[in-house]
């Protein structure tokens, strides 16, 4: 699957496949009416929602080349393991020779974002080696907020989306490779974290600005376009939906209609677009990549 990229002033974004899935309605927004995907689904298909009215979701790193810097945020869901909530679904990807083949081969990236520590957004920050998991990037540093990690390394994650923390996550931090820090940290003097909580506790999105131009990564404060347009319709793995409503609704407050551009970290082809008020409410525009 070929690459998306996006140049935001001397900022580059790199979209990196694992897999493109559809998934119904009621899998991934539970809340969600037949009304409102009705109401939206001219301008969902076809790159959202497909034939079957299933939504389409995709899961894919975002790699940001900053001022020398190769960072790669969220790192998908990774070969090898075994996620019991999800049918037991294991994968096995070229994920990480087309990572490589991107210009993000793993010895040569210095960063490695998590804006939350759900199984699908951490699964490559380690492989496994000889039965034993070990980091994927051995060179980096492994930035995750520490709220987020305050919060699910004192839980009991086995049957939850952080399912994998003791295998993709604990490697990590026992390597010494992880920064904890605050959720407005900056990374570079082009990209920084921003608090974006709801989904989890310690949920971070990622704001590029450089020459002028603004982008925002949204992890999972939304999982789905449909959501800006139904921004009080959560995702099934948020543990305070009311709170991700909030963060929703205020983005649409600072972002639409203005010239940010909101790239999903779960949302298919063409993955970025602009937040536009309809007058009764919003939706996403999407915009080609360039």
């Amino acid at each position: 699957m070929d690459n998306l990229q996006w140049q935001i002033g001397d900022v580059r974004i790199t979209r990196v496949v694992e897999m493109l899935t559809p998934v119904p309605p009621d899998g991934l927004i539970p809340t969600l009416t037949a009304e409102e995907i009705e109401r939206n689904a001219s301008w969902l298909k076809p790159n959202f929602m497909d034939d079957d009215g299933n939504l389409v979701l995709s899961i894919h790193a975002l790699c940001v080349e900053s001022q020398g810097r190769k960072i790669v945020v969220d790192t998908c869901i990774g070969n090898d393991r075994v996620i019991p909530a999800f049918g037991g679904l294991t994968l096995d990807t070229p994920f990480l020779e087309d990572l490589a083949a991107a210009g993000f081969a793993r010895e040569d990236v210095d960063t490695v974002i998590c804006t939350h520590l759900h199984f699908d957004h951490v699964g490559w920050n380690t492989m496994l080696v000889d039965g034993k998991w070990v980091p994927t990037f051995p060179n980096a540093r492994y930035v995750i907020c520490r709220g987020e990690w305050e919060h699910w390394s004192t839980a009991s994650t086995e049957e939850t989306y952080a399912a994998t923390l003791d295998d993709a996550v604990r490697p990590v931090v026992d390597a010494g490779l992880a920064d904890f820090v605050e959720p407005d940290h900056r990374v570079t003097d082009d990209i920084r974290l921003e608090p974006t909580p709801g989904h989890t506790p310690g949920h971070v999105a990622v704001h590029v600005e450089s020459g002028g131009q603004h982008a925002f990564i949204t992890g999972d404060l939304v999982h789905h376009p449909i959501q800006w347009a139904e921004p009080a319709r959560s995702s099934a793995p948020d543990t305070d939906p009311a709170q991700s409503t909030a963060t929703r609704r205020r983005l649409l407050g600072e972002f639409a209609d203005t010239d940010v551009l909101v790239i999903g970290t779960h949302f298919a082809p063409p993955c970025s677009g602009h937040l536009v008020s309809t007058g009764d409410g919003y939706r996403f525009e999407p915009t080609s990549a360039v």
